[in-house]
């Protein structure tokens, strides 16, 4: 089953058009590498994907849990965020005045508003457990003062408490060190395993751009879709 569909997506950008009639699917459970040179349009793909740029074409999103198909090709970020898309920038930003902690727990109750406040702070414990993050770190500003390494962590963080359907990540190994793309690597393939517990989640399906072939073969990709001058290279 496919949870992403893309049919004759084009995308223009200071008058110039950088995606050319892209057609291309991911199937739930898989690990997709887009692979491609720099500016092959990689990113302006997944950028599209999850928003920040107007394309013509069409974008569908088909939930795993329910097989309900969503024309998401006008939805804001934010609105395809809540449908289970979650994406992970190359370069992370700065947010002044807004701690780890409360930007996690309100991203938590945007997914799931019934969630008690001990069972928030016992994930999120469990998670930055999982990923070596000092507790410290939650109480400061969002990426305010951290190297690029710690911010690609504090993004894995949100991605392994929110657990989404679809996960794009753009280079997420960028910027950090061969034992924490190890560690990247591991919770990328636990999400996306199927779960065994009494009560399942969702595994997550990946869409993932990396330039490093050591990392690609950490996360042992089911699936390689190539770009090449803003097109499909089929």
């Amino acid at each position: 089953m496919n949870i992403l569909q893309i049919k004759n997506l084009s995308v223009m950008h200071d008058g110039k058009k950088i995606l050319h009639d892209i057609n291309m699917s991911v199937n739930a459970g898989d690990i997709m590498l887009l692979n491609g040179h720099n500016g092959s349009g990689k990113t302006t793909l997944v950028k599209t994907i999850a928003g920040q740029y107007e394309a013509s074409g069409e974008i569908i999103f088909n939930n795993p849990i329910t097989n309900h198909q969503s024309p998401i090709t006008d939805l804001s970020t934010a609105e395809r965020a809540k449908l289970g898309i979650f994406f992970g920038l190359q370069h992370v930003p700065e947010i002044p005045g807004l701690s780890i902690t409360s930007f996690l727990k309100h991203s938590m109750m945007a997914h799931n508003e019934k969630m008690p406040a001990g069972e928030f702070f016992k994930k999120l414990t469990d998670a930055r457990m999982r990923l070596n993050i000092p507790e410290n770190w939650l109480g400061r500003a969002i990426n305010v003062g951290f190297s690029g390494g710690e911010r690609k962590k504090i993004m894995m963080l949100h991605l392994l408490l929110i657990k989404p359907k679809l996960a794009i990540l753009d280079e997420p190994d960028s910027g950090v060190d061969t034992e924490t793309q190890t560690l990247f690597a591991e919770v990328i393939k636990e999400l996306n395993q199927p779960s065994r517990t009494p009560n399942p989640e969702p595994r997550t399906t990946f869409l993932i751009i990396s330039h490093q072939e050591s990392f690609t073969k950490l996360i042992k990709p089911t699936a390689v879709t190539t770009l090449e001058s803003g097109k499909i290279m089929v």
